[in-house]
């Protein structure tokens, strides 16, 4: 009877740590699971000339280093959980007045008050099965992006998120895993996924409207139009390749 208890135990302790992982304070929401890609094969309206919003390039005087620790010059504003082991990454906070986001190597996506230096949420960015036996690596690498009151942001752990900028509570979240900076162009981001795939989602409902075939994960540019993603040229409105300049 010892024995079955002593397993029935372990049991519910992993199922609580796979639903509340305790490696941050404060007020923290649950891990989630995404939804399924589903391709809706649909077009795009007519974009604007110019990118909306790109992740990451906000003018922000904060640094994150390799352990989880955020820096204004050389002072330490807030110290996360360092891991053994972590991608590597040129990962910064983004600015929005006196709050800074950023995501971590742990998975997480925080709001930190500055002047406090406290975390005002704490939100996981990846799916709940990744603590008991998925995908080991949840890392989240791309710079988060911010736009009308919400972040967005995926990592390695299989979710691309939005989330409401105020409690961090989820919007939506996709099955997508992303170790690049992705775009928003008007109502849409484009994000390249760790399956060489180029994802046009609509950030209101997490639609994807499309997918295209890429074989160089790196960051989409968008100039006159037409998003290059490596050497490939592709038409916004429906995803197809307008041009490669593959050998």
């Amino acid at each position: 009877m010892k024995k079955i208890f002593a397993f029935l135990f372990c049991v519910i302790l992993l199922e609580s740590c796979s639903k509340h992982d305790p490696v941050l304070p404060g007020v923290r929401n649950d891990i989630f699971d995404a939804n399924e890609v589903v391709i809706q094969n649909k077009e795009l309206p007519e974009l604007s000339e110019n990118i909306t919003n790109i992740s990451g390039d906000a003018v922000c005087e904060y640094r994150q280093d390799a352990q989880n620790v955020i820096w204004n010059g050389d002072k330490k504003v807030w110290s996360g959980f360092a891991t053994q082991t972590a991608v590597q990454s040129n990962q910064s906070p983004i600015c929005d007045g006196k709050f800074i986001y950023t995501g971590l190597s742990t998975g997480e996506v925080i709001k930190i008050n500055t002047i406090t230096k406290q975390p005002v949420w704490v939100t996981d960015v990846f799916r709940a099965n990744n603590l008991t036996g998925g995908a080991s690596m949840v890392d989240i690498v791309a710079h988060v992006g911010i736009d009308n009151n919400y972040v967005y942001a995926g990592g390695l752990g299989d979710a691309f998120c939005k989330l409401n900028a105020n409690t961090g509570y989820k919007v939506w979240c996709l099955n997508i895993s992303t170790g690049v900076d992705f775009i928003m162009i008007d109502d849409f981001i484009f994000a390249v996924s760790t399956d060489n795939n180029l994802y046009a989602i609509n950030k209101q409902n997490g639609d994807v409207y499309w997918q295209a075939e890429i074989k160089k994960q790196v960051k989409p540019n968008y100039n006159k139009k037409i998003i290059t993603v490596g050497k490939h040229r592709i038409n916004p409105k429906d995803g197809t390749i307008i041009k490669s300049f593959w050998l």
